[in-house]
């Protein structure tokens, strides 16, 4: 199980990771590194980064049934 230092550790290496590569590499939940993810951001350590819709190929994010889950969010340090 990974700390909240190692994701900050793991940012800062990296620039900026998703929940999802950062879940993987550490082998914790991607749950877990949500939560550790909003902790750093709440203590002003870490800012998420929302992908815009102009990345959407197919223009149809507006109406897409899964509510944009193409468009991905990012995590980097301040």
């Amino acid at each position: 199980m990974a700390s909240l230092i190692e994701v900050r550790d793991l940012l800062a290496l990296q620039g900026r990771m998703d929940a999802t590569q950062l879940s993987h590499i550490l082998r914790t939940p991607q749950a877990m590194i949500e939560a550790m993810l909003e902790r750093l951001e709440a203590m002003g350590k870490a800012k998420r980064i929302q992908e815009d819709a102009d990345g959407c190929l197919s223009g149809s994010c507006k109406s897409c049934p899964e509510g944009k889950a193409c468009l991905r969010e990012w995590w980097a340090l301040r």
